[in-house]
């Protein structure tokens, strides 16, 4: 069987559901209500405490494992999360990754994810198959190789849901997010290789398996572009309906997956399949870069606020599930050996990964040098999650003997627990101590000028209204008075002067300020609304137009950050 079926086959290997039981999908519906009400519960804790959202759900489905009950049961195979749960989450990243800042950095993005899970691979695969052996568990190569491919690629739904939270430069952020986002695709294309060759009358000449690496890529690639561009050029651009294009945007996501994988029998070519995650990250950003700007300002709210929620729950589900799937009472001495062995093995691959090509960029490419501040957090960046997780079930059933397969599982799930629990947790930390999180300096310093002008203007007004009122004399209300005026004049040149040096700053200032105004103008027409002074439909009405003005502003905000020089040439 060819490999390029296996994703395809994963819903007949391993059911979501299985046949004839009428009350399964109650159940499913139940376990699944449940998982998201804990996932709210967790949200709401976490926000008391400094642990990440997606480690705090880890841990809670890794407790949930050891107490199971039937509340919360739900059958967890490959199909579940690469099919269902996995497509949302890299079309909402997609949709908002700026094709100009990718666009870039895009060579070494390519040359990290593709060349560097390659060597990765190699690399894993070569130290765990060579030291487990000392300890007599044995592992073919093959084995080791498809290990190497599932572990060795960063997940793009463990990276993004971390880097969300951060706040971290938005280089780094498209350095680290594009990685994943394009890794993965290499991974499953050399993992189903490794996997293919292993089966009985299977195996692939170097030429061959170079070949099918880059028609299903190079494939995946093609189809996302294609239906992105018909929906973005056709649906999202001729359509004003906000329901119709969020739905469209929905299709066009678990879509595009869909027609990648199944394009064979699609098109009636027999085992023929390109990779469904390339599609997908490809879609998405067609969609992110040319769809959204078809679209009118309430569209765009509308979808954005609809792949937030979307995005929020199918997170939530992965990293428990993550937790749920790991069973720690599996674990024996040799198996805790393998997980060790295999750490230290992607710590290993992961540095020469990083640093390797780094070097090598810094002399081809020196125009678009990479701190070495931002090689450190990718190097400690690159976790592992859903990707490998689901690579790993769907090994179970194949090629390799029940022991190997039990092995890598085991080895899968203990690496993809230590990337998120350890690396997870001191991420912010590593990044914090580079001084790459928050806002730029000259942003911080903007702020801080506009909240002492904000400050001594409160001030000022408050000594006034004291000495109207005669709680202080005369003269010392016009010597105080005139001290404040001073202090606000050299706060407001100080502002001036650095909003010159750093004119960029000007736009956000402009962005901000009519965005708190127009926050301003709602709450007056809720409050009024509420007091009865006005109908209710005529304050939705209202609402409705200032949510379109907001979604504007996103849109001048968005393209003064792709093209500065377009909104200064439109204002003259």
């Amino acid at each position: 069987m060819n490999y390029f079926s296996l994703l395809a086959a994963a819903e007949s290997a391993l059911p979501l559901a299985e046949e004839g039981e009428g009350g399964n999908i109650l159940e499913t519906e139940l376990a699944v209500v449940g998982l998201l009400a804990v996932a709210a519960l967790v949200a709401v804790f976490v926000r008391r405490i400094k642990i990440p959202y997606t480690v705090a759900l880890v841990v809670v489905g890794l407790v949930l494992a050891l107490f199971p009950t039937d509340l919360l049961t739900i059958d967890i195979s490959p199909n579940l999360i690469l099919a269902i749960l996995v497509p949302p989450l890299l079309f909402e990243a997609t949709l908002h990754l700026p094709w100009a800042k990718l666009r870039a950095d895009l060579g070494v993005i390519l040359v990290v994810a593709i060349g560097g899970t390659l060597v990765g691979a190699f690399m894993v695969g070569g130290i765990v198959q060579s030291v487990l052996g000392w300890r007599n568990i044995e592992l073919s190569w093959l084995a080791a190789l498809a290990f190497g491919a599932l572990i060795s690629a960063t997940d793009p739904v463990a990276v993004i849901a971390f880097f969300k939270s951060l706040g971290v430069d938005k280089r780094l952020a498209v350095l680290v997010e594009g990685e994943s986002l394009f890794n993965d695709a290499a991974a499953i294309v050399l993992f189903g290789l490794a996997v293919e060759a292993a089966e009985p009358g299977g195996g692939l000449t170097i030429g061959e398996g170079l070949r099918q690496f880059v028609v299903v890529g190079g494939g995946g690639l093609v189809v996302g572009l294609v239906l992105g561009y018909v929906v973005s050029n056709i649906i999202l651009k001729n359509v004003d309906d906000h329901l119709i294009e969020t739905v469209t945007s929905v299709a066009l996501a678990y879509g595009s997956y869909l027609v990648a994988e199944e394009f064979g029998l699609i098109f009636g070519i027999e085992d023929f399949h390109l990779s469904g995650i390339l599609a997908v990250v490809a879609s998405g950003l067609m969609v992110g870069t040319f769809g959204l700007l078809n679209t009118s300002p309430t569209t765009r709210l509308a979808i954005d606020n609809f792949w937030e929620l979307l995005s929020f729950m199918a997170n939530s589900l992965v990293f428990l599930i993550i937790g749920l799937v790991i069973d720690l009472r599996a674990y024996d001495l040799d198996s805790i050996i393998a997980v060790a062995v295999a750490v230290v093995a992607i710590l290993l691959s992961r540095l020469v990964v990083v640093y390797g090509i780094g070097a090598v960029h810094r002399r081809v490419q020196p125009a678009r040098l990479i701190p070495m501040p931002f090689r450190h957090v990718q190097y400690w960046g690159g976790l592992r999650g859903a990707i490998s997780l689901a690579l790993a079930l769907l090994l179970a059933e194949k090629a390799f003997e029940p022991d190997q397969a039990e092995t890598i599982k085991l080895m899968t799930f203990g690496v993809v627990l230590f990337t998120l629990l350890v690396q997870g947790m001191t991420i912010s930390g590593v990044i914090d101590r580079l001084g790459l999180a928050g806002r730029p300096h000259h942003e911080m310093q903007q702020q801080r000028h506009q909240a002492l002008l904000h400050a001594q203007r409160a001030g000022r007004a408050r000594l006034k209204t004291l000495g109207d009122e005669g709680v202080l004399f005369t003269d010392m209300t016009s010597s105080l008075l005139t001290n404040y005026d001073e202090q606000i004049e050299s706060t407001s040149d100080s502002l001036r002067d650095h909003v010159q040096v750093h004119q960029e700053l000007e736009m956000a200032m402009l962005v901000r300020a009519r965005r708190d105004a127009l926050d301003s103008e709602r709450t007056a027409v809720i409050s009024v609304a509420r007091e009865g002074l006005i109908d209710e439909e005529v304050a939705a009405e209202l609402s409705l137009e200032y949510d379109t003005r907001t979604a504007a502003l996103d849109l001048i905000e968005d393209r003064w950050e792709r093209n500065p020089a377009a909104l200064e040439e439109d204002e003259d």
